[in-house]
């Protein structure tokens, strides 16, 4: 039931009292950041409230299940499928509560793990563990947008890197709303912090505890058990996706129906050689061939692969070049400031209504023209000869096997491969990686395309007609299909331009109907969001740890009342 006006100014003024009235944000125009998800999903809420700290959250945890008032928890608001945004109605009031204050990581075990709070991004991980010479589970991928590391444990994200797999853990500090309306804090980090919820709230923020109060444990802080899935390149499911339910556990894979205050994670040695191969080719078999190759015969498994289609290609080269140049000249941290400010002039904007809207993609795009080709002239090359393109990062012993059977294999088969120097291997995977940034960014200033549709789909393990290939019927409803992905693991991730007038939810049942027939999975790693109904083992799991049904309810289009009723 929602609060009376009375009621609704009483919690909010609780809330203040916690966290000041400057993060409390009730103003609809400094909402948008919130509201809006970066591609999809858009709601309103009673408020954004901010928190400063664990402590901060905690007590406005208390004071939203005080006053039954639902809890959408959000990062750093870079998901894909709306996941962490409002989304239609509520039969409660409803609050974001931005962690993006709450940033601090703690290194313990001498760099081999970490403890991560809410608002952390993987950028930062990356940076605080170079002295340590390790890296986090991804560096790559999202990162360059600000991804923070809870919200990758939250939805299973991640994965692309063979070595490491998907983001997950079983370690981690987080309060549950149980069946009573009651809240709890549960500590399964394995460190002893106290015993009522402040002392170990306190404890964990002030870093007081002590090696001693360290516990090694036999939970996992990483998916340990993945190289050896992804290597069975016979089996008829997929290695990795969302709804896998091995990966749900506790903070793992909850989406939002859980308060995550923390994470234990481990981390992984760097590399002390590393070379990419750039490869081309125009026949799908001639991946496939590799593929299997590789996986079942390769002592060392690559770093990543990551497979791009041409089309995709030519988007990400014109599309997402004022984004490639910003990271590869000023580094991806800056990325979450200039989307900031970027949404704030759009605002701006948008008050004259004679003006375009979506006016700073107009500029940025002008000025990306003024600067000169920045990808290598080689790679550039293979887009012209080859429809096909996979970028293979190897390191340290595997760089030589790589070279011995890249040197053999396409002696034998069509297309050809680049042994990359660092600059090359580095501009080839931005470009890979400014994708998700440049296909909005070609729909954007597209006018005469209908909506967008991004879908990320995991194959079968076994599966050899990977490469999409639509009926006809259903083909000609787009305006243009946009292909790449993470080509070992086949998880795959295709954006689909509509043409103008076609049914989007029509067309998206189509599709999901098609991968049915093959036996795939999706969503693979950007979670159900609003865009995908969870399935039957994914909804319990959300009913289990959720069932009040008072936090992020509706996710995976489940019912959005009070304890889950229709």
């Amino acid at each position: 039931m929602k609060l009376k006006k009375s009621e609704s100014n009483d919690f909010l003024n609780e809330i203040i009292k916690i966290v000041n009235v400057k993060n409390v944000i009730t103003d609809i125009k400094k909402t948008t950041n919130y509201y809006k998800g970066f591609r999809f999903g858009e709601g309103t809420a009673l408020a954004v409230i901010i928190p400063n700290s664990l402590t901060e959250l905690w007590k406005v945890a208390k004071q939203c299940v005080q006053f039954d008032v639902i809890m959408i928890m959000q990062a750093a608001n870079t998901g894909l499928t709306g996941g962490s945004t409002p989304y239609g109605e509520y039969d409660r009031d409803t609050v974001i509560i931005s962690t993006v204050k709450i940033k601090t990581i703690q290194i313990i075990n001498n760099g081999k793990q970490v403890i991560s709070f809410p608002g952390s991004c993987l950028y930062e991980l990356e940076n605080k563990l170079k002295k340590y010479n390790r890296e986090p589970h991804s560096v790559i991928g999202s990162s360059c947008i600000g991804a923070s590391i809870i919200g990758g444990i939250c939805n299973n994200s991640g994965g692309s890197l063979l070595q490491r797999g998907p983001a997950y853990t079983e370690m981690s500090l987080y309060a549950q709303i149980d069946e009573n309306q009651n809240l709890n804090l549960i500590n399964h980090l394995g460190i002893d912090l106290g015993e009522s919820p402040e002392e170990i709230l306190l404890s964990l923020e002030n870093n007081t505890y002590t090696e001693d109060d360290i516990k090694h444990t036999s939970c996992s802080a990483s998916d340990n058990k993945y190289q050896k899935r992804v290597r069975n390149i016979n089996s008829n499911t997929p290695s990795r996706f969302n709804n896998d339910p091995r990966l749900l556990f506790e903070a793992s894979g909850c989406a939002g129906k859980l308060i995550v205050f923390a994470v234990r994670l481990d981390t992984f040695p760097k590399q002390k050689k590393e070379k990419v191969y750039y490869i081309g080719c125009n026949e799908t078999a001639t991946l496939t061939r590799l593929r299997r190759d590789i996986l079942s015969n390769f002592e060392n498994l690559p770093v990543s692969a990551e497979y791009i289609h041409r089309d995709y290609f030519d988007v990400c080269n014109k599309y997402g070049k004022d984004s490639f140049l910003v990271i590869h000249k000023l580094g991806s941290e800056i990325m979450p400031k200039l989307f900031s400010l970027k949404n704030r002039i759009d605002r701006f904007f948008s008050q004259w209504s004679f003006l375009p809207l979506n006016i700073s993609d107009r500029v940025l795009q002008t000025i990306a023209t003024l600067f000169p080709n920045h990808l290598p002239k080689r790679i550039r090359h293979y887009r012209n000869q080859y429809e096909h393109h996979l970028m293979l990062h190897m390191s340290d012993d595997g760089v030589e096997e790589a070279q011995n059977y890249l040197s053999v294999f396409f002696q034998n088969h069509e297309g050809d491969y680049l042994e990359c120097s660092e600059d090359e291997g580095k501009k080839a995977f931005l470009n890979r990686f400014v994708a998700g940034g440049a296909a909005k960014r070609y729909h954007t200033l597209n006018p005469k395309s209908g909506d967008i549709m991004a879908l990320d789909i995991a194959l079968r393990r076994n599966e050899t007609e990977w490469f999409e290939t639509l009926p006809p019927e259903l083909d000609k409803l787009f305006e243009a299909k946009l292909y790449n992905g993470h080509f070992m693991c086949h998880v795959m991730h295709q954006d689909y331009i509509l043409k103008i007038g076609v049914d989007t939810d029509e067309v998206k049942n189509q599709l999901l109907a098609f991968f049915d027939k093959k036996g795939a999975e999706y969503p693979a790693e950007h979670n159900v969001g609003q865009l995908y109904k969870a399935k039957e083992g994914l909804e319990r799991f959300y009913k289990k740890i959720d069932p009040t049904n008072s936090l992020n309810p509706g996710i995976g289009k489940t019912k959005k009342n009070k304890y889950w009723q229709d």
